[in-house]
């Protein structure tokens, strides 16, 4: 019976080191129902072949072989043959819950006739009791009984003092504020700790662009309360990107057009995480494109955010197109952002002389649509700069009226019988897998996906894809289209944290009801580098791409090199 107390109290010692082969003392093992030894392991030290020894046996007493116990056989003075003598394996009949509270008790899987199932639902219930504020939570086997092979018990609990988190502190290098932190973690004072809560939260502050944790959270405990101390310092996160691209100039055959971009993006203004950016972009002779957008996160203390955004998008001398909008977000968890947004999208023709003698609505024409919608990201990736292991999904759905103005440069009967107010819907989805294979080799893959509706649809109504943040090996929103779906694979070998050599290919499906025919399957392949100077990124990438519109040629082929600074 002592036998049994004692291999029973055993189930809740953690795991047993596992056996680590080095060299100088020699171990071979079999139990006594198996024929042949197995092969010879070495260890640096004695202590280390018997830590071994013990975990092996450890193991076996887990699996309901309590009685078993070690013969040893020494071969030479260093070399040492092991017999486990296992005995009778014995199983569960039934294990009480005791005094496990019924809202832990209701949460853990039950104990089974499996010999390891109750050590398994032990670390439930002290997992169960870490999370509740219960931080030395204890559990164990009382009233063993043993019949033939079959065993009954029932559990102990001592729940131990509640613990309630206090006011957290930042350290290190960093104009964060605490309240901050406070509130990106969910720690804040008065609640009970939570060892899950702070595993997210130092996940949570990994995938922050604003600064970066340097050292695990300490906790000191005082008084029934926990303080955590996050040592942090600031990311380079302010952005300053100049990207210059070499393209063909389709109006000047054998002549180079030079296109331009300009990113700038501040960040944690204030150490709030407040943030303002600029963006603009050349895309031809012609046409051009500004987005302006601020953010302010956490608003009074709370989980929710709010941001304003203005894009301007003028098509050469097509249409201009612009975009206001509001989004409030809300964090559900520290992995799961929920956002309700409203815009408000304009457009106009810029030339209406083309259009002096058409007798129906053309592909363009002036509205006004006005749109309700909500948004959804879960991010699982592991850093926000150049992830090696993760996930993140984001989509988004909108709806609302569209208003088509009577242009007076448009004959007036090209509006009659059309229904210049309707209802359209727009939804996209995008998600991304990172993963590790090796230190120096990762992968990246993109599935991307969107659909606009309206029963009268224009051309000015369209998606925009085509360019380095797309489809690579076309031009910057070379296409339009009112469905898409594209995939984007890259393989990564990296060389430095942020840098790394890349080959890609991209594949894609887009429909465009003006163009004939309307379904193009887009395909796209090329090479680049990604190259962390310390103080910024460059990055130089070629790629070569196939559509209706394009011939797969090496002279249509697409450069893009820039820097971007971090500061």
């Amino acid at each position: 019976m002592k036998n049994l107390i004692l291999a029973c109290f055993l189930l809740i010692l953690p795991g047993a080191t596992l056996c680590h082969a080095q060299s100088g003392y020699w171990l071979s093992w079999k139990s006594d129902d198996s024929p042949n030894f197995s092969d010879w392991k070495s260890f640096n030290t004695k202590a280390e072949r018997i830590s071994c020894q013990d975990s092996i046996r450890f193991s076996f007493q887990n699996e309901g072989y309590i009685e078993a116990f070690t013969k040893e056989i020494e071969v030479t003075k260093d070399s040492l043959q092991v017999v486990f003598d296992l005995g009778e394996r014995y199983f569960w009949k039934n294990v009480a819950n005791g005094n496990v509270p019924r809202e832990i008790s209701e949460k853990i899987i039950p104990v089974s006739r499996d010999y390891r199932s109750a050590s398994l639902s032990m670390r439930q219930v002290i997992e169960q009791a870490e999370n509740k504020g219960y931080p030395f939570a204890q559990i164990k086997l009382d009233s063993i009984q043993r019949s033939g092979r079959e065993l009954s018990a029932v559990f102990n609990y001592d729940s131990g003092p509640l613990i309630l988190w206090d006011s957290l502190k930042v350290a290190g290098d960093t104009k964060t504020k605490d309240k901050f932190i406070q509130n990106i973690t969910g720690i804040r004072p008065g609640l009970p700790f939570s060892q899950k809560r702070l595993d997210e939260a130092s996940q949570a502050i990994s995938r922050s662009p604003y600064f970066v944790l340097i050292k695990s959270p300490e906790l000191a405990l005082r008084i029934q309360r926990a303080q955590p101390t996050f040592t942090l310092r600031d990311r380079n996160a302010n952005v300053l990107d100049g990207i210059i691209g070499l393209l063909p100039n389709e109006n000047e055959p054998g002549k180079m057009l030079v296109t331009g971009q300009l990113d700038l993006e501040l960040y944690h203004l204030g150490g709030k995480g407040r943030d303002i950016a600029v963006h603009w972009q050349r895309l031809n002779i012609a046409t051009q494109s500004l987005g302006i957008s601020a953010k302010e996160s956490y608003l009074f203390n709370s989980p929710l955010d709010v941001s304003l955004g203005f894009d301007l998008l003028k098509q050469d001398s097509t249409f201009l197109n612009r975009n206001f909008n509001l989004n409030f977000g809300y964090h559900l968890t520290t992995f799961n952002y929920l956002s309700f947004f409203t815009r408000r999208q304009s457009s106009d023709i810029l030339n209406t002389d083309v259009y002096g003698e058409i007798t129906e609505l053309p592909e363009l024409a002036d509205y006004r649509w006005n749109q309700y919608g909500v948004g959804w990201i879960w991010n699982k990736v592991d850093a926000p700069y150049f992830p090696r292991r993760g996930f993140l999904i984001s989509s988004e759905f909108a709806l609302g009226n569209k208003r088509i103005l009577r242009n007076t440069g448009f004959p007036e009967e090209v509006y009659d019988g059309l229904d210049l107010n309707s209802p359209q819907y727009v939804g996209e989805i995008d998600f991304e897998q990172h993963i590790f294979f090796r230190p120096t080799w990762g992968m990246w893959i993109k599935g991307s996906g969107g659909l606009i509706q309206n029963q009268n649809l224009l051309l000015n109504d369209l998606f925009r894809l085509g360019g380095l943040k797309s489809i690579r090996g076309f031009n910057e929103n070379f296409f339009f289209a009112r469905s898409y779906g594209y995939m984007n694979l890259e393989q990564r070998l990296f060389f430095g944290e942020n840098s790394f050599l890349m080959v890609f290919a991209d594949l894609g499906i887009l429909e465009n009801p003006y163009f004939a025919p309307s379904i193009d399957k887009p395909i796209s392949f090329g090479t680049g580098i990604n190259l962390d100077t310390g103080s910024g990124v460059f990055r130089f990438i070629y790629g070569v791409g196939k559509s209706n519109l394009q011939p797969l040629q090496f002279s249509y082929s697409r450069i893009h090199f820039g820097y971007l600074a971090r500061f």
